[in-house]
């Protein structure tokens, strides 16, 4: 199925004019890392919820260090949640990004910079025009040295970059589903849609300029 989506990648990026070239091979070198389970036990992973998983996958992905960046849900009381299920409210789950990441090439506690700066955990259960608990701001974390590092960083690094409280959960991690296909890459495949135009590029480039020595 992945190669499937490496063909649409490509061919999505021919049509789409718009749609940045470096994004294209970013997703490309993604994919083949995904499909040959390539495993190291020096790679870790982090967990974040930070509004709808579109956006966010996009952001993560263009970090150097970053290996893969997954669409999903976390935090639920039901198995293989199905989005419409999830976006109903009804099962728990919080709209996440699963990060693969080498932390030689960066660190957590960088990846929680990112966090705070491209969302805002002083909304509770909303991220801008998107409302529910599946929209909240979440870090699962897969350690106690995650979970310290979690804490610290939104003690001394959140509460500078925003002025109400923030209400970010931060909880362990239990269990990751992956989102449907479709779901997968979603800015990469769909430049010129609505909500990729007005909400994600917007944000993507902020972001871009903000971190422009962490890029790949």
């Amino acid at each position: 199925m992945r190669t499937f989506f490496i063909l649409l990648i490509i061919f999505q990026s021919v049509q789409a004019c718009t749609q940045d070239r470096r994004v294209i091979g970013i997703i490309q070198e993604e994919e083949r890392f995904l499909s040959q389970h390539m495993e190291n036990n020096n790679y870790e992973q982090a967990t974040f919820g930070a509004g709808c998983f579109w956006c966010v996958e996009a952001i993560f992905q263009e970090l150097r260090g970053v290996k893969a960046v997954v669409s999903g849900f976390s935090g639920g009381h039901i198995k293989n949640p199905a989005y419409r299920e999830v976006i109903a409210g009804t099962t728990g789950h919080a709209e996440v990004v699963q990060i693969t990441f080498d932390p030689e090439v960066i660190s957590f506690e960088k990846l929680l910079m990112v966090f705070w700066s491209t969302h805002d955990p002083t909304t509770l259960n909303r991220q801008g025009a998107d409302v529910g608990t599946q929209y909240r701001s979440a870090i699962f974390y897969h350690s106690e040295e995650q979970k310290s590092q979690a804490r610290q960083s939104k003690a001394e690094v959140a509460t500078q970059l925003w002025d109400d409280p923030i209400v970010t959960e931060i909880t362990a991690f239990e269990k990751f589903y992956e989102a449907e296909d479709y779901h997968q890459n979603y800015f990469a495949l769909n430049p010129n849609q609505g909500y990729c135009r007005v909400v994600i590029n917007p944000k993507l480039n902020k972001f871009r300029k903000n971190f422009a020595d962490w890029l790949k």
